[in-house]
């Protein structure tokens, strides 16, 4: 049976955070433990960072009878917080290799400035106060070193909870969601709940926002490893406070995977104008769009104009479809989908080169020539189109 992990070079691995009980550093770094990281790579990477006076303990155990790994991290209490650009030396200075610096980096960036944006400071004048501290040190650059060991190439992460309550801190009592988890967690799906204790703290808040491309359901893989870190809290209504790491392959693909569905129905406007708009929809990035007659309502004839788009394109998209119909409101929601490896070639003919779509499948590579290259084709050497069509699939067999 084929499968996507088999060796394939086209396969590229990926991982999904599951966070159904929230994410902190220590649970995410728990569970790429939990999930096949060697407790020795991560120790040595964390010594690179030759951080005095403390230590990591790393504990296996059950919860709610699943296996799963929490890891503390045991500082002395007189540890100094630190400010950024003392973090930033600290990781410059180290010697872990070098993506894994950068990345760090940009995840104590978004702290801080996060933090500066709550406080109503600059990023230079903030006191990390615990993110400063050792543990969100360790705990950050360890989850940037475990996914570069494991060979992580893209994260997916499902949408976060965000209880009510308080949380105590530096600066006293703050409301849950803290201000600096909203403040990092902008434009990332949420969903409220009604536990009364923190299920997103703001390392974890952070480190999600970094590292995942997208927010969503777990997308098409063949999974390999699934891994489980434990939080150190105890949740009210005993559900298990885990965050599930599940790590698997799937296509090397350059095409956004997470696509927007865009659709609206027109029952009052001239069809006529739908190849311009249609052509000025794909000019500003839309990945395909249709228009199918419909039947609507009171016998009225009328059309579906759907389109498929990826998500930085879609606010453009939707602004060309209210201004070139009559449209007055659209419907669109995210969706999953999966495309096959592909490239352009060009197939040779007794009339001369014309150019080809090469598809890679698990039962191995078609190619079909492209309509517009065959079509000028015909019409240079005055032959049937069909003719062109059936030397580029001769060509092909052999």
């Amino acid at each position: 049976m084929y499968a996507l992990g088999d060796n394939n070079k086209n396969n590229k691995k990926v991982a999904y955070l599951d966070c159904f009980s929230g994410i902190s550093g220590n649970m995410l770094l728990g569970a790429l433990l939990n999930g096949g990281l060697p407790e020795e790579v991560l120790r040595t990477s964390l010594a690179a960072l030759q951080i005095p006076d403390w230590q990591l303990e790393i504990v296996h155990n059950t919860v709610s009878g699943l296996q799963a790994c929490c890891v503390r991290v045991r500082a002395q209490q007189s540890a100094k917080h630190r400010h950024l650009h003392q973090i930033r030396a600290i990781l410059e200075q180290s010697a872990l290799p070098e993506t894994v610096i950068t990345s760090s980096v940009a995840v104590f960036t978004r702290l801080a400035e996060a933090e500066a944006h709550v406080h109503g400071t600059t990023v230079e004048k903030i006191h990390f106060h615990e993110v400063g501290a050792v543990d969100a040190i360790v705990d950050i650059v360890g989850v940037i070193s475990g996914f570069h060991f494991l060979g992580i190439e893209q994260v997916t992460c499902s949408p976060l909870p965000m209880p009510g309550g308080w949380v105590s801190c530096a600066h006293g009592k703050l409301p849950l969601p803290a201000p600096a988890v909203c403040e990092l967690l902008k434009k990332i799906p949420v969903y409220g709940d009604s536990l009364a204790q923190e299920l997103v703290t703001p390392t974890g808040a952070a480190l999600a926002a970094e590292l995942a491309g997208s927010f969503g359901p777990m997308p098409p893989m063949i999974l390999e490893q699934t891994g489980y870190g434990a939080g150190t809290m105890l949740r009210k209504d005993g559900r298990p406070n885990l965050l599930r790491l599940m790590i698997g392959r799937c296509p090397a693909v350059t095409e956004a995977q997470q696509v927007e569905i865009i659709e609206t129905h027109l029952d009052d406007w001239n069809p006529e104008l739908w190849p311009h708009v249609s052509e000025k929809l794909m000019e500003a990035g839309a990945l395909d769009v249709s228009l199918v007659p419909i039947l609507m309502k009171k016998g009225r004839p009328g059309f579906l104009l759907r389109l498929i788009s990826d998500l930085t394109h879609a606010a453009r998209l939707k602004e060309i479809i209210l201004n070139e119909t009559s449209s007055i409101g659209l419907r669109f929601h995210t969706m999953q989908r999966m495309t096959l490896p592909r490239k352009i070639v060009e197939v040779d003919t007794p009339w001369g080169p014309v150019q080809a779509k090469k598809v890679e499948t698990a039962a191995g590579s078609r190619v079909t020539p492209e309509f517009e290259d065959c079509r000028r084709l015909a019409e240079e050497q005055d032959i049937p189109l069909q003719k062109i069509y059936a030397a580029v699939a001769k060509q092909v067999e052999t």
